[in-house]
């Protein structure tokens, strides 16, 4: 039987989120890594049993923990990573109160406007993390828009008809009233590969103001009413199964997919106590 070839030094890093495969090339070149004692070299092929280091550091190669995606509930204004002027009351960013292993990071994708929130999708393998962010350009995606007034016929037309300016065009599938109170008015948009910038400059392009943007759902996985603000929780076996397959069916080469299994997960996190979360038909102040 032939011998493993192994994995590739910069892929086997990336996939365990402690950088990227650029980043790992440079820490190379620079000496910093080595592999069973011996300095290691460009195009290194690694195998579980071989000891890696990084600045003399050993590292702990728990792939299975590294592939670990969560879904977090993120409340609007609440950073992602630690601002260079945190406020006083500041309670951490949200990627530093998640589970830590190893000296992994955390890489979001497709994050949200800080001024915004809802769901957010994070995890701690780089090489998943990349391909999640190629991918979320063409997966389906809901937000909750608040605009201040209700918007006519001819508004939601133009935000239907998903042009952004004269080149460009968001591909919208569906937008509808969702309730509101006051002047505060709750849309729910169905679209594919939008930023939460970029549904601004939609609803704007129409002539609404709008106050917030709350995504809901990215892919086939969508915030459910357990997850308040401020909350996180894993993807079980079965969702990451699904957002792989989502991923694999947009033309991404992906590693095998993980077995199926229980669909639901209970929350984790801390909660806010007295906070509620936002929903699409209710207006808050906040």
């Amino acid at each position: 039987m032939p011998r493993d070839p192994g994995q590739r030094l910069q892929k086997a890093l990336a996939q365990l989120g402690l950088g990227s495969r650029r980043e790992v090339e440079g820490w190379i070149r620079a000496g910093r890594l080595t592999v069973n004692g011996e300095p290691a070299a460009l195009g290194a092929r690694v195998h579980p049993n071989d000891l890696i280091r990084l600045d003399g550091r050993l590292v702990r190669r728990r792939a299975a923990a590294a592939r670990q995606v969560f879904v977090c509930h993120r409340s609007p204004g609440e950073p992602l990573e630690r601002p260079r002027d945190p406020a006083p009351d500041d309670r951490g960013p949200l990627l530093e109160r998640l589970p830590h292993a190893g000296g992994r990071r955390f890489i979001a994708v497709s994050p949200m406007p800080r001024s915004d929130g809802g769901l957010e999708l994070v995890t701690a393998d780089g090489e998943l993390a990349a391909q999640l962010q190629r991918a979320a350009r063409e997966l389906s995606a809901e937000f909750s828009v608040r605009t201040h007034g209700e918007l006519g016929e001819a508004q939601l037309a133009s935000v239907r008809e998903g042009r952004l300016d004269r080149d460009t065009r968001l591909a919208v599938s569906d937008c509808a009233a969702s309730g509101g109170e006051g002047s505060n008015r709750w849309y729910s948009l169905v679209v594919r590969g939008a930023s939460g910038k970029e549904l601004r400059r939609l609803f704007e392009h129409a002539g609404a103001v709008v106050s917030r943007v709350l995504r809901t759902r990215l892919g086939p996985v969508a915030l459910d009413r357990r997850l308040t603000r401020g909350q996180f929780r894993r993807l079980t076996a079965a969702e990451l199964h699904e957002l792989l397959g989502a991923v694999a069916t947009r033309g991404e080469s992906l590693a095998e997919l993980p077995p199926a299994g229980p669909r639901r997960g209970a929350p984790a996190g801390p909660r806010r106590p007295g906070r509620r979360r936002p929903t699409a038909h209710r207006s808050s102040g906040r």
